[in-house]
């Protein structure tokens, strides 16, 4: 790189660094901002007229007819020239979020704000209009159905939105078996539930709500549902969160909402405090969020991202804050073992895989950059030398931290979640076949670089050797590097163990042209909306970390980011996308280890530097997946990204330049 462009970088470190610690607001932790969602007001001004519509008189007429009106204005202000709506305001149109606006516009048409003049009613009717011109186009219920395969974790929920507003009959909706709930949770993964571990609330509201319009023909299963409903009602209430908002999300939260009060419970508890979570959840524009925040995850990108630029004084009150956002008893809601942690520290949230190593890598990195606090307080072990290379080797346990308490207990959690497959899914294990259940590269990746960042022999990391057909494992001490004499013993190990199945996964899942697929987030503008830029980029963090990247593996991913740069030196999520910040620096502070792409690194660097120039860097794009082909974007996102991407460019080309020097 030009030494002016070199000086451009550390610039522009310095600027993204200031900016990203400035977003903290008044707290040492970090908040972001989701993305308004036209899917979320959808859904909850439907749940807000439902509840209306129960005639209870608990509710404030005057201020649900405020926030009714405000969601429908919101709607209406920003639907697509095409007629449809996406997911965020950045978003391109699709089937299910257009149903759902349409269905919340058609059924409040007749129960606006009698101050909505004649203007505004004629505006409602041409939404209207536009809406179904774009459905009847992409094509309607079955459009829906098969954009969600066999999870029907959000198909139905979406369905049974639009049969209240009147626009879907009841029998095409297939039936939820509610009575399952009832069952102990242990019995859940045997059943085989038709949706997603989380999805617990919509399957007892969704599923009562339909077998009220819609009872089974079959006399037995009838008289089953019917004794049910109480009972399921009872563990719905058990796991609602206290604040009622179940995930912390509008869109599951309203669902169970309005299927409740559609069938006669809008009095129920259960409603009570699902309205309470939606209306202290509306933002100023009338609008909603898709999340009320990822606080947690957020952090602890943030952590990982500033290094030794997080601030001293942050350190200790971050540490403690994390500590406690780890789970100390079993979840009610997905009945999820304690050790995890969630993406937000508010009672709906739960603990998944990929928070759950971002919290450890976090604690890590604090102990670090904090030598004072002793860099290896996350140490589980210490093996000595003499115990190093016999055979028979013991483990001498240092003394308990809190730091290394929780990262066991989290490693632990990791452990009971790994699927048969190596690999990890993102909350539970064994409930299906489902997304979410299912083992992905970009969460076991995640776990796997937790997990390894955890361990430590003498205080020094341990190295994996990777020959692509087996994983064996070398302690490296302060003097010498030593090779385990009986490797079997060591896999035995049940994080070992662990480790080498999830790496015999990744390579199982890396695709033909050298690319990993991700689960949880895409690109709009890619094919089946998928992004293997940031598949490719997570897994090869991995790979980095534990100092693989010499492996055949890693080589061929790192020949897929070097082939996929697009030419204005950025990355999107494959040829002809276009590029974005998130991306760009993800594969950007990847290929930096990479001999090889001196000059697609130095491209990469410069769009970004000409973003930060330009102050624009924090302009996010929606590359996030939330639910199943929910899209949403975080404020934070670009931020955290390039502020990893650039500090970590400019000590590595400064490094460079010391060793040319001498």
């Amino acid at each position: 790189m030009h030494v002016d462009d070199l000086a451009r970088l550390h610039d522009a470190a310095k600027l993204a660094t200031q900016t990203l610690l400035n977003a903290r607001g008044g707290e040492h932790y970090w908040t972001g901002e989701l993305s308004t969602s036209a899917l979320s007001t959808a859904t909850a001004v439907m749940a807000l007229e439902q509840v209306r519509r129960g005639g209870v008189d608990w509710i404030d007429a005057n201020q649900f007819q405020r926030l009714i009106d405000g969601g429908t204005r919101w709607l209406r202000e920003h639907q697509n020239a095409d007629g449809g709506w996406g997911d965020t305001v950045k978003s391109l149109s699709n089937i299910s979020t257009t149903m759902l606006c349409h269905a919340t516009l058609t059924a409040t048409a007749e129960t606006a704000s009698p101050s909505q003049d004649k203007i505004l009613a004629e505006t409602t009717t041409s939404s209207i209009d536009l809406a179904k011109s774009f459905i009847d186009a992409a094509g309607g219920v079955p459009a829906v159905i098969k954009r969600y395969g066999k999870d029907k974790t959000f198909s139905i929920p979406i369905l049974t939105h639009c049969a209240l507003a009147g626009l879907v009959e009841w029998e095409t909706i297939t039936q939820l078996p509610f009575e399952l709930a009832c069952l102990p949770a242990k019995f859940y993964k045997t059943v085989r539930l038709p949706v997603v571990s989380y999805a617990l609330p919509a399957l007892i509201a969704i599923g009562q709500v339909r077998h009220h319009f819609c009872p089974t023909w079959n006399p037995l299963t009838r008289i089953i549902r019917n004794r049910s409903i109480a009972k399921s009602l009872q563990v719905l209430e058990r796991i609602q969160p206290t604040n009622g908002g179940f995930l912390e999300a509008a869109p599951l939260t309203s669902f169970v909402t309005m299927a409740l009060a559609a069938k006669g419970l809008a009095a129920h508890p259960v409603v009570r405090k699902g309205v309470a979570f939606l209306v202290d959840s509306v933002r100023p524009d009338g609008s909603w969020p898709i999340d009320t925040n990822l606080s947690t995850w957020v952090t602890t990108l943030s952590i990982n991202a500033l290094g030794v630029d997080l601030p001293e004084e942050s350190r200790e009150p971050l540490r403690k804050w994390l500590l406690d956002q780890q789970y100390h008893e079993v979840h009610p809601f997905t009945n999820a073992d304690p050790g995890g942690w969630s993406w937000t520290p508010l009672p709906g949230g739960v603990p998944d895989a990929d928070d759950t190593p971002g919290a450890m890598l976090a604690l890590a990195e604090i102990a670090a950059v904090s030598p004072q606090q002793g860099g290896d307080v996350l140490a589980d072990c210490v093996v000595s030398h003499r115990n190093a290379v016999s055979t028979n080797y013991t483990v001498d346990i240092q003394t308990e931290t809190p730091d290394r308490l929780a990262i066991q207990r989290g490693t632990d959690w990791l452990l009971s979640l790994q699927n048969r497959d190596g690999g990890f899914p993102t909350f539970c294990r064994g409930w299906g076949k489902l997304p979410f259940d299912r083992s992905s590269p970009d969460i076991t990746a995640h776990c796997l670089r937790g997990m390894l960042r955890s361990k430590h022999v003498n205080g020094v990391p341990l190295v994996l050797a990777d020959q692509d057909s087996s994983v064996r494992w070398r302690f490296v001490s302060n003097e010498t590097r030593m090779r385990l004499t009986d490797e079997s013993r060591w896999l035995n190990e049940p994080w070992g163990k662990a480790v080498h199945r999830g790496f015999q996964f990744l390579r199982r899942l890396q695709r033909g042209d050298g690319s990993w697929l991700p689960l949880w987030f895409g690109n709009q503008f890619a094919p089946d909306d998928i992004s293997p830029t940031y598949g490719t980029a997570k897994v090869l963090a991995l790979y980095r970390d534990a100092g693989l990247l010499e492996s055949a593996t890693a080589q061929r991913g790192l020949t897929w980011l070097r082939g996929n740069q697009n030419q204005d030196g950025g990355w999107g999520a494959g040829p002809g996308t276009q590029s974005s910040v998130e991306e760009t620096a993800l594969a950007t502070e990847l290929l930096l280890e990479d001999p090889s792409a001196r000059n697609h690194v130095d491209r990469g660097l410069l769009w970004l530097i000409a973003r930060v120039e330009a102050g624009t860097i924090d302009e996010p794009a929606p590359i996030g997946f939330y639910f199943a082909k929910l899209w949403y974007f975080e404020r934070l996102y670009p931020l955290i990204f390039a502020v990893a991407c650039l500090r970590r460019a400019s000590k590595k080309l400064d490094e460079a330049e010391v060793a040319e020097d001498h």
